[in-house]
């Protein structure tokens, strides 16, 4: 079980995100956007509690471009979620981890 957010890039995103067994809740971020500092120990803790039915990961965009466009990502952070390979739900912007857990409930 993991139980911390895993940085994901371009490289390896097929390997970590598309062939994942688990659903995966992906956050697009950058550095300078500060809601995304902000969202860091809500997806921390996220991924300590749902660890076993939802592996949590991190892309930057600055340096995964092609990912970032091949999702038409636009506002960071951006968050979407992976199930089988597909992107099934797609949230923009920073939220409470309560408010998260309640969007992610279909998928969990």
């Amino acid at each position: 079980m993991v139980t911390d957010v895993t940085d994901v890039t371009d490289a390896d995103f097929e390997a970590e995100v598309i062939g994942a067994e688990l659903p995966v809740l992906v956050e697009f971020t950058a550095d300078w956007c500060p809601p995304c500092r902000q969202m860091a120990p809500v997806l921390k803790a996220l991924a300590f509690e749902a660890g076993d039915r939802l592996k949590v990961v991190r892309l930057d965009v600055d340096s995964s471009p092609e990912t970032t466009n091949a999702y038409k990502v636009l506002s960071m952070p951006t968050f979407m979620v992976f199930r089988g390979g597909e992107p099934v739900k797609s949230m923009v912007g920073a939220r409470a981890k309560r408010r998260l857990l309640e969007e992610l409930a279909d998928v969990l």
